[in-house]
């Protein structure tokens, strides 16, 4: 099986984790989940995080290919379109982006200039998918529950499961924003388990569970289906659909859902300039 060489970079604004996988025999890379710093609260964008992945990139005269998101972030601004315009490489995401579109396209009002049909991507993925990068075969495998359009990358012995799975401890991904769903989760969850033990597993973010001390973005299939207080072996459907729906009644909405979502729908753009050459996000009162 082959071995990719993942770099992890962590925002712990938005407690996520992205990453290069690199192809040590053509120093090809792809970039996964990256974050465009945002203040909520002056409406300010920074590309500080983005930078310090173009800094590796650019310091080990690596080639980007693919700039991946493992779905539609409520919790963080993609960087792609600025990462594809200083590095180059194809974007991608799952193609059930559609879906997710025609939800929050209807949520944010986004009229008929926005497209809902994925455009904004240079490919949308499905399960079975497969792709390169470099020499290294990346297969695709579509784990909705979450989000409809959520995928797993799988890149030789390296899984990138997105908010899909959590550390081992902290559990699965909420399945309570527009369109998800407790029981596709558990299922699609199941695909990710159905790897080999040894598949290393690489998670979007980590908020550090109670009592431990330490960040973690790498886990495995053996840890998860042993040690994953949600979806460990022994726990049924039924169980874990229970457990997850009460978990998600008690959650408040992600800090920066609302810009996150109106963004990343687009591909990490921002919407048009209204008539003033000013762009705005909304805000949409009372709707969730």
């Amino acid at each position: 099986m082959q071995t990719p060489l993942v770099k992890h970079f962590f925002d712990e604004a938005t407690n996520t984790f992205s990453y290069v996988v690199t192809d040590p025999a053509t120093d090809a890379c792809a970039i996964l989940d990256s974050v465009l710093d945002f203040d909520y609260a002056a409406g300010r964008t920074d590309v500080r995080s983005a930078d310090r992945i173009i800094g590796y990139v650019e310091a080990n005269d690596l080639a980007v290919e693919w700039i991946l998101e493992t779905h539609v972030h409520a919790d963080h601004l993609s960087a792609a379109p600025y990462l594809h315009e200083r590095l180059g490489g194809r974007t991608g995401i799952g193609k059930k982006i559609v879906e997710v579109q025609e939800i929050f396209g209807k949520t944010f009002n986004a009229g008929p200039g926005f497209a809902r049909d994925g455009s904004q991507f240079d490919r949308l993925f499905e399960e079975g998918d497969s792709f390169r990068i470099g020499s290294l075969e990346a297969q695709v495998l579509h784990t909705p529950g979450h989000t409809p359009a959520c995928l797993t990358y799988v890149i030789g012995d390296a899984a990138f499961v997105g908010d899909t799975l959590f550390a081992p401890d902290a559990g699965t991904a909420r399945c309570d924003f527009p369109g998800g769903d407790a029981h596709t989760l558990f299922h699609s969850i199941g695909k990710v388990l159905a790897l080999p033990d040894q598949t290393r597993i690489f998670l979007c973010h980590d908020y550090k569970a109670l009592g431990r001390d330490e960040f973690v973005h790498e886990t495995s299939v053996a840890e998860q289906r042993a040690n994953n207080i949600h979806v460990r072996e022994g726990i049924t459907e039924a169980e874990f659909v229970q457990l997850r729906t009460e978990r998600d009644a008690t959650l408040d909405m992600p800090g920066l859902i609302l810009p996150s979502v109106q963004v990343n729908m687009r591909a990490g753009h921002m919407p048009p300039a209204e008539d003033d050459g000013q762009i705005y996000l909304k805000v949409p009162i009372n709707r969730f």
